[in-house]
């Protein structure tokens, strides 16, 4: 499966009690992202995207906020000048689910402007 198949799946809302991932399945998850991205802890995902100056990185910011807001699943992220840090994981648990792999993916997708990812 590819990235864009992994971003195109629906997000799952998360009840409370399901155990987080772990393991082979969560690896397995993890190898269809970027290779940016990386698994803390088998806790959360995180990734830093670097911006040719603060104004790309807050543009980049706000279009990570819109798909959070569209999708209901909020990651933490870190504005600083240049650099975008996006830290996901399902509170609700305090794991990683499906969903919060499927979150990165399309946060892959979003359009990063000139300065890259």
């Amino acid at each position: 499966m590819s990235m864009s198949e992994l971003a195109k799946k629906q997000c799952v809302p998360c009840q409370g009690g399901t155990p987080p991932m772990k393991g082979a399945k969560l690896e397995e998850l993890h190898r269809q992202l970027n290779k940016d991205w990386r698994v803390i802890n088998e806790h959360h995902l995180e990734r830093t995207f670097i911006f040719k100056d603060f104004r790309e990185a807050l543009a980049f910011t706000n279009r990570v906020g819109e798909l959070a807001e569209a999708v209901g699943h909020h990651p933490d992220l870190y504005l600083a000048w240049g650099k975008v840090k996006v830290t996901v994981w399902t509170h609700k648990i305090d794991g990683l689910t499906d969903t919060d792999f499927i979150f990165a993916a399309r946060v892959d997708e979003l359009p990063s402007g000139s300065g890259g990812k």
